[in-house]
């Protein structure tokens, strides 16, 4: 096991590993939180690298292998492709990592990254931010026993993100929802993909049957011309509705009365909040208090292996067409 300093006076030393889109605003949060101080944010633009970290006071650097000695965690938003290498290099090196989604590019990379960091005690969280919505955390409060689960998440077409396709580019942030909320395993899933714009799927579908008895039905597309990000979930007695995105939420009952039975439909609005806060400052928590991540590195195996399944299925039957 590694020997890990603890932070001194209480303050956790941060970097950011890739500030292109995504990794410059995990440099802001974690430059206004307090007890954190972002020590450097390091991309291969050098240019890039300059500007975020002139913008946070941090200092720009080009070679992440600089950095173990220096910082107590970084967040990896670097290309997909790089995950695995960087996330494994700073486990290696006794430092506590949260990277973005897809955690890795295969299950494989996640589940040596979970062992790496399991055998060392560090904390590794997975970047899944719809479960720091406020709609999701609202909307849990009234889930039970869930039977059947919808979801939409439609994008407009973004050259990042593109280097993987649409099931680990959007779907798996509907995955990983749908098992934190189930606690069970698929044992059945049909999927179709379609290529538009990339060699690979950018809308797919998929169907997932759990050994509850519970059924997902998940679709997702990023060449929509407008962003829909909507869950619904189907329980007895129940139907609740999320807009992750206008943060709304409707919940339908079934009631009785003398008359017979009704529906009682109820709807509220949350303020948005800032979901990626939340997971960075979960993430600092974490490491402070030594407990687990909100969202794990074996969660983001679990969300890569349904999604290794969806993409298998859509591959075959390109094969058979």
């Amino acid at each position: 096991m590694i020997m890990i300093d603890e932070p001194k006076y209480g303050t956790l030393r941060a970097a950011v590993i890739g500030v292109g889109h995504l990794g410059r605003f995990h440099a802001g949060k974690y430059a206004a939180l307090k007890d954190v101080a972002l020590v450097a944010v390091c991309d291969l633009d050098r240019s890039r690298a300059r500007k975020v970290a002139a913008a946070h006071g941090a200092r720009p650097v080009f070679d992440h292998r600089e950095l173990p000695g220096q910082v107590d965690m970084v967040t990896i938003a670097a290309d997909t492709s790089a995950h695995f290498e960087l996330a494994r290099f700073f486990l290696e090196h006794g430092v506590h990592v949260l990277v973005e989604k897809p955690m890795t590019a295969t299950s494989a990379e996640g589940r040596e990254l979970t062992r790496i960091a399991d055998r060392n005690d560090l904390r590794l969280q997975v970047g899944h931010v719809e479960r720091f919505n406020p709609a999701l955390l609202s909307a849990r409060e009234r889930l039970s026993s869930v039977q059947f689960i919808e979801c939409h998440r439609l994008a407009p077409f973004k050259d990042r993100g593109a280097d993987v396709n649409v099931v680990l580019d959007l779907m798996i942030h509907d995955l990983d929802v749908i098992l934190s909320l189930l606690g069970s395993q698929p044992v059945r899933v049909s999927a179709v993909g379609i290529s538009v714009l990339t060699d690979t799927a950018d809308i797919a579908n998929a169907r997932i049957e759990f050994d509850t008895g519970a059924i997902a039905n998940v679709t997702a597309s990023r060449v929509s011309t407008a962003s829909q990000r909507k869950f619904r979930v189907f329980h007895e007695g129940h139907y609740l509705s999320i807009d992750f995105g206008e943060g709304e939420v409707q919940l339908v009952s079934r009631t009785e009365s003398d008359e017979g039975l009704a529906l009682h439909d109820e709807r509220w609005s949350l303020a948005k909040g800032d979901a990626l806060l939340a997971e960075v400052e979960s993430f600092c928590n974490a490491i402070r208090t030594r407990s687990p991540c909100e969202v794990s590195g074996h969660d983001g195996v679990l969300a890569l292996e349904v999604a290794e399944r969806i993409i298998a299925d859509i591959e075959a039957r390109a094969i058979r067409r």
